[in-house]
């Protein structure tokens, strides 16, 4: 007599739920950085080029002063 497939048991690998938890954690934590860096970062060219532009402007000023 053959058994039903629904009624077999299949036997799957423990799972360690520890390094389940931690897994989940890792995750949201990248998730919530991602959001952030879309939020409050800037791109090194983007800081490169606006500390570019003070220096030329600081430049400018410098050149156009008067020597009394």
């Amino acid at each position: 007599m053959a058994e039903h497939p629904s009624r077999r048991l299949a036997l799957v690998e423990p799972v360690n739920l520890n390094k389940v938890r931690k897994a989940k954690a890792r995750a949201e934590k990248e998730q919530r950085a991602q959001e952030n860096r879309i939020k409050h970062g800037r791109t090194k060219a983007e800081k490169a080029r606006d500390k570019m532009q003070v220096k030329q402007q600081k430049d400018a000023i410098d050149q156009n002063k008067r020597d009394d």
